[in-house]
């Protein structure tokens, strides 16, 4: 009796597994080659993102054990959706290690919001159709669907302290770079010393942070009540002193002022370029609009105290 229950058991075990290679083999025919592509595809960004959201998870877990739990719950819904495109595809795509490696070190420099909004802004140009799916595979829906929250639940974990400073961070890099862009052009001109400028510029650069530090530092205390006054003036003045050592750099390493000048104001373009990505993506803004604003200011200033800078060397004779 016994064994006849155990063969009848086997018997349909058998049976089962029959059915669902056949099902399994079923599917696999109705997919076409386009299709199958996009689910491939769409299998690799599930277990990429698996990855980026586990290490993200990792990132925040000291800061917020909460956030850490959220990430690591999306981390196991997008395996669990790579897994499902796997019983399609029967393929096993591996993740992108580059991809993975570099939101990692994002998150790490200029924190989660702005590696996570970055990630979201590449899903929409590398978007699976998941409503063309769907026509062949209903669960597609399901799956879109579950994104979508993912989404919300991510944006209700944006609220790093870093972003509270964006404002004082923007007055620290925006006065240095047309402070000093346009000092360093009217002193290249003035002096014609490149070590001679680099001092200047260095003493005139450390002096106005201090200046814009205190100066913050008084606004926020009289008027933002959300923010720390110290932390606010720190973000400036910090801000401050980074730009200014890279725009002066090239005056140490070069003795020709006119190569130095130029060097320095490719710094300028590339920090306002930089600086404008990271704020445009943290905050949704427009790049195009801000960053030729900002590199217009400063290019503007710079050309016109070069020429006050060669006005002042002609009319009182300065020959150093």
């Amino acid at each position: 009796m016994a064994q006849r229950r155990y063969r009848h058991r086997k018997r349909h075990l058998q049976e089962r597994e029959k059915r669902r290679a056949e099902s399994a083999l079923h599917r696999r025919e109705r997919l076409g080659q386009r299709m199958k592509r996009q689910l491939v595809r769409a299998q690799e960004n599930e277990i990429t993102e698996y990855h980026i959201y586990k290490k993200l998870a990792d990132i925040v877990k000291d800061e917020n054990i909460e956030n850490s739990k959220v990430l690591e719950k999306i981390a196991e819904e997008e395996k669990k959706h790579s897994e499902f495109w796997k019983g399609y595809t029967e393929e096993d795509p591996k993740p992108k290690r580059f991809k993975i490696f570099f939101h990692n070190i994002l998150a790490r420099l200029f924190g989660l919001t702005f590696s996570v909004k970055l990630m979201e802004q590449g899903e929409e140009l590398a978007q699976v159709n998941y409503s063309e799916i769907a026509k062949e595979i209903p669960e597609a829906e399901k799956i879109e669907k579950e994104e979508g929250e993912h989404e919300k639940k991510l944006l209700g974990l944006l609220d790093e302290e870093r972003l509270k400073y964006v404002g004082s961070m923007v007055l620290g890099v925006n006065d240095a770079l047309v402070e000093l862009t346009g000092a360093l052009a009217g002193l290249t001109l003035a002096f014609q010393n490149t070590r001679l400028i680099a001092l200047t510029g260095l003493i005139t650069g450390i002096a106005a942070s201090l200046s814009m530090g205190a100066s913050e530092y008084l606004s926020v205390k009289a008027e933002d009540k959300e923010k720390e006054p110290v932390k606010a003036s720190i973000y400036t003045g910090g801000m401050y002193v980074v730009t200014v050592m890279i725009l002066i750099f090239p005056y140490f390493i070069f003795t020709n002022i006119y190569y130095s000048l130029a060097l320095t104001l490719f710094n300028a373009i590339f920090i306002i370029l930089l600086f404008t990505f990271y704020i445009s993506v943290a905050q949704d803004l427009p790049f195009k609009k801000r960053f030729f604003e900002m590199a217009g200011i400063s290019l503007g200033v710079s050309a016109l105290t070069f020429g006050i800078g060669y006005i002042v060397r002609n009319t009182f004779g300065i020959d150093m």
